[in-house]
Formats: C-alpha cells, sequence, structure tokens
C-alpha cells in the first residue's frame, strides 16, 4: 500500500538514513534530506563520501542500517515494492547487455518493468530517438562509444516513465563533449521529473542542480543552491581596481560601505558579501579617479568543496 502523499510535500523525504559496515564504519550517518517534486538535486561528495550507499538504500537494493526514507510517500522499508514502481536508476556501471542491440536493451527493460511488448517497443523508439541512437539502434552495444553506452543507460533508466530517477555518477569516464551532452539531457527533466544525481564533479553540481548537497564521510556538511553555498561559505566577493587619485577620502567612503578595503600600491582590494560593480565604478569616477583596471572575483564552488572536505583521504565505501 503507497504511503500518504500530498501535493507540496517533499518528493523524496529521507529521515537519519544510516548504513553501517561494522566496527563504527559508516558509509551513511544519520542522513536527512528532503528533496522537492521536479527538482534536480546534486549530492556531492569525493570517492567514498557515502554517495552510491545512499543511492542503493533509497532505491531498496541496500537496507539501512537505522533511519529510512519515503518516495512519494512510500516507505522504502515498508513497502520496497511500491517505492521500486515509481522509481528508476542508472548506475555508475554501465547496465546493458553487451550481445544485445541497443533496441533490443531497450524492449527487454521494458518487459521487466511490466510493460507490453508494444508498449516496450514504443518506450525503446521513443527514448532510441531523445538519446540520438536512432542510427546505431540495430548493432550490438559492444562497439559503442563510452559516451553512447551512458546514453543508453539513461534510455534503460526512462523506459518505466518513472516518477523518480536516481543517477550515480552518470557522466563518469566521459570526455567533456560527452559529458556537456548528457547534462542537457538531464537538464530537461527539471520540473518533469525529479532526479537525484550523485557526481565529485565540481562543474556538474554547479551547472544541473536546483540545490546540491555535500557528503563527506558519511555525513550531510552543506545544503543549499550553489550561489548560496557560495555566499555563505567561500567568502567574500573580491574587486580589484587600479587607477589614479585614490585618495584617503575615497577610501574611507568605500570603508563605509564594504568591510574591507585594502589599498595597495596603484590600486584598492574591495571585500564585500554582494559588491555592485556599477556602484562602484559611478562611485569612483564621481571622485575624480581615473581607472586603469578592474577585476571582480566570484567565490567558487571548488572554494566550498576544498574548505568542508579538506581533500583528505576516505573511507573506502562508496
Amino acid at each position: 500500500m503507497k504511503g500518504f502523499y500530498e501535493e507540496g510535500q517533499p518528493a523524496v523525504l529521507i529521515k537519519n538514513l544510516t548504513r553501517e559496515f561494522g566496527r563504527g564504519l559508516f558509509a551513511v550517518d544519520n542522513l536527512d534530506l528532503e528533496i522537492k517534486k521536479g527538482e534536480i538535486f546534486a549530492l556531492l561528495g569525493p570517492n567514498g563520501a557515502g554517495k552510491t550507499t545512499s543511492i542503493k538504500m533509497l532505491s531498496c537494493l541496500l537496507r539501512p542500517t537505522a533511519g529510512t526514507a519515503e518516495v512519494f510517500g512510500r516507505d522504502i522499508i515498508k513497502n520496497p515494492g511500491e517505492v521500486k514502481k515509481i522509481i528508476n536508476v542508472s548506475p555508475q556501471e554501465t547496465a546493458v547487455s553487451l550481445n544485445l542491440n541497443a533496441r533490443e536493451n531497450l524492449v527487454l527493460m521494458g518487459k521487466v518493468y511490466g510493460l507490453s511488448q508494444k508498449m516496450a517497443r514504443k518506450q525503446a523508439e521513443k527514448h532510441l530517438e531523445i538519446m540520438d541512437l536512432k542510427t546505431r539502434a540495430g548493432e550490438p552495444v559492444k562497439r559503442f562509444s563510452g559516451g553512447m553506452l551512458r546514453r543508453l543507460n539513461l534510455a534503460m533508466a526512462l523506459v518505466s516513465n518513472p516518477k523518480v530517477l536516481f543517477l550515480d555518477e552518470p557522466t563518469i569516464g566521459l570526455d567533456a563533449k560527452s559529458r556537456r551532452s548528457l547534462w542537457k539531457l538531464i537538464d530537461s527533466f527539471r520540473g518533469e521529473k525529479t532526479v537525484l544525481l550523485t557526481t565529485h564533479y565540481l562543474e556538474e553540481a554547479d551547472a544541473l542542480s536546483d540545490r546540491l548537497g555535500i557528503i563527506d564521510k558519511g555525513k550531510l556538511v552543506a545544503l543549499g543552491t550553489s550561489e548560496e553555498l557560495k555566499r555563505k561559505l567561500a567568502g567574500l566577493q573580491t574587486m580589484k581596481v587600479r587607477g589614479d587619485n585614490l585618495n584617503p577620502e575615497l577610501i574611507q567612503i568605500l570603508r563605509e560601505i564594504y568591510p574591507e578595503v585594502i589599498p595597495f600600491e596603484g590600486g584598492l582590494e574591495i571585500k564585500g558579501e554582494k559588491i555592485i560593480f556599477d556602484e562602484v565604478v559611478d562611485l569612483l569616477r564621481s571622485k575624480g579617479v581615473r581607472i586603469n583596471w578592474l577585476s571582480m572575483e566570484e567565490p567558487s564552488l571548488d572554494e566550498i568543496y576544498l574548505k568542508i572536505t579538506g581533500g583528505g583521504k576516505q573511507n573506502e565505501i562508496a
């Protein structure tokens, strides 16, 4: 029996989700998280942080040691069968039959999920088109490139038309062109499906996610939009200016607006949570400054990631 769910509630509700692998070694440690309907949520972390273990528990492939989660009101422990009807997973490992062609793989997967032969073929043709695999659909997939295999892997997760899609490191090992092609496909799911993707690519989380969480050693250590985390955790914006007539009166005016104004030879460094570029330029010019050079440095997701995880050695558990 499906659980109680009302419109507006989280599509995925995770409560104290924990997985211990003996002797106090936690792959996931009291994870609490809400993912909205139609949201693309990225779970970002280094290798061994607990990302894959989280996906396995949410998709009912691994039983939690403690805690639980609900997917559209269906409990992963009490109602795993109901959960599996509305989710699908694209795993890290390419889960295709290499001796079948792309069309056969998709039809087979559709039938595994209870589709009729006719509907399975219809879904197969639809996703071959979406994934730009139509012209190669009759070839054994053992001839496919890594990028094509990834697209087929994703198509196989979509043939059942899941409400929630779990993507575990969907672009790992791909070249930049293939990765960006998959990004475009994943981005098209926004608002249509609820997507939880795991990644250790900072650029990927930044480009795709509505919100992201950073997981480290099994614990969720940061949560928010990319911009929110940059503002809160990465430090201040920095504007540097070189020019003539950067006088003490001007420096005092800037210090009343921004927390840090640091003179250096021939210029100033201005730091603040939100520096309005045009306003600073207008102020400088109004005070007779002749600007020779300007630069603006934004806080980056890289700074947050390295600050939080420290680049340290991780548990050898995914």
